[in-house]
């Protein structure tokens, strides 16, 4: 079923058996990517003088300051990240059999702050590289299409970054051109990592499952435009190449192998009520983009070719409940999905997503999380039609076949540490075998994430 291989993790001493899964996406680089762009538009663009002594502050990583050469190569305009995520579950019921499967992922990278390195105000240099090993429990042993372990698929080390970016006009207008990740600027929802199943965290399956889009740790060719039309509307925008041999192993180290087969063309407005400081307003965020894809593609259950794709999102998460006292975060979310791809080419037609997120818990913690979801996936009926003429056993024709993937799953994240939380979870798949256009089993899948910063 898999095969040995080395890997980040096994200069720790592990060695894992792993075999190839779908990519599966992951929004909260995206979300550290705006993050670490708005503490670069919040800082003085002046040379950074000395501070005072300051008292000492929990830990933020597993390893700590490194004896004090982290805050150092910081200061030097270097800042050094690292995180790790396993994820562990068993399929318990249903799927095509039953089994346990192990995947991780290591991500590590710098940020070059080039104010302090080069004095060019509002411009950094991003390099990443993202080790991801293990079995995936979707594909090995249940079986449907909606990945339940969000870091599973691609089990290799690969180049996950590399780009500068630059920020203009006071921070308005952020500008990011290199090898990266599309996913990192559009069509996400935080608040979705807050789940394990890839379909939540963090961009619908629908984005890169019809057209060229692509999420990390894919990275390809890009220039990605962000600017802010007021403090809580953002427009964003950019030109992305189509390149679909750089998503292969053997190019994981290769940047410029293959060759371009189109672009894609997308447009995203956000708005961010109660974000802005000071602001009385429950914090939500919404987001409707398109995107526009050059390349040609197969036609989906008949012969020959599409001359472009294209889809569309609407997402949004908006606290409707604030907890008295504390800071203002605890509190109850709700966030929902939906997007809409055409028949001609796509394997996803239409996508549902709603769930609810608890941030504060039971008294004294108010890191831990509750979360809820449910998604559903339908799959192109043309793709069900053609499966239903080609078998002939299929009497009632392609209505005889699942409609699409449902996927429903809870949730608890325990936050152990400022650098290390623990989610148990549990995923319940109607229709599993909907994509595969066959009939299987509901599926119950039980397991654990844990999420540390290193």
């Amino acid at each position: 079923m898999g095969h040995r291989t080395v890997s980040l993790a096994t200069l720790a001493g592990c060695a894992l058996t792993f075999s190839a899964p779908a990519l599966a996406d992951d929004a909260e680089e995206a979300a550290a990517a705006q993050d670490r762009s708005a503490q670069r538009q919040a800082q003085p663009q002046a040379a950074s003088t000395a501070k005072p002594p300051q008292a000492p502050h929990p830990r933020d990583t597993l390893t700590g300051d490194w004896g004090g050469l982290r805050t150092t190569l910081k200061d030097a305009g270097i800042s050094i990240r690292a995180d790790y995520v396993s994820e562990t579950f068993s399929a318990v019921d249903g799927g095509q059999r039953r089994g346990t499967a192990y995947t991780q992922q290591i991500r590590a990278g710098a940020d070059f702050d080039m104010d302090k390195i080069a004095g060019i105000a509002g411009g950094a240099i991003h390099v990443t590289i993202n080790d991801r090993r293990g079995i995936g429990i979707s594909s090995d042993f249940v079986g449907n299409r909606l990945p339940i372990q969000e870091a599973a698929g691609g089990p290799y080390a690969r180049l996950g970054e590399l780009s500068w970016e630059q920020n203009l006009d006071g921070g308005r207008l952020n500008l990011r051109v290199g090898f990266f990740a599309m996913g990192n600027d559009l069509g996400g929802l935080a608040i979705g990592c807050n789940l394990v199943n890839a379909a939540f965290c963090a961009h619908p399956l629908s984005e890169s499952g019809n057209t060229g889009w692509y999420n990390y740790p894919n990275a390809r060719w890009g220039a990605a435009v962000r600017y802010k039309l007021r403090p809580d509307l953002i427009v964003r925008t950019g030109v992305y190449q189509v390149n679909p041999e750089l998503g292969l192993e053997r190019n994981a180290f290769k940047p410029f192998a293959g060759k371009t087969t189109g672009v894609l063309l997308p447009i995203e407005l956000e708005y961010d009520p109660g974000t802005t400081p000071g602001s009385h307003v429950m914090p939500g965020h919404y987001k409707v983009g398109f995107y526009f894809d050059t390349a040609n593609a197969a036609r989906q259950g008949r012969t020959g070719q599409v001359g472009s794709r294209f889809g569309g999102y609407v997402l949004g998460d908006q606290m409707i409940l604030r907890d008295r006292g504390g800071d203002g975060t605890r509190g109850l979310s709700i966030f929902g999905h939906f997007t809409a791809n055409p028949e001609q080419s796509a394997q996803i037609t239409r996508w549902y997503a709603v769930g609810l997120l608890k941030l504060g818990t039971f008294a004294g913690r108010d890191a831990d999380t509750v979360a809820l979801g449910v998604i559903h996936a339908q799959v192109n009926e043309r793709l069900r039609a053609a499966h239903a003429e080609a078998e002939a056993e299929i009497g009632d024709g392609y209505t005889a076949l699942p409609e699409g993937e449902t996927a429903i799953e809870l949730s608890y994240g325990v936050q152990v540490a400022r650098w290390l939380n623990i989610r148990p979870d549990v995923q319940y798949i109607i229709d599993p075998g909907a994509f595969s256009q066959r009939h299987t089993h509901d599926a119950l899948a039980l397991g654990v994430q844990v999420k540390m910063q290193i």
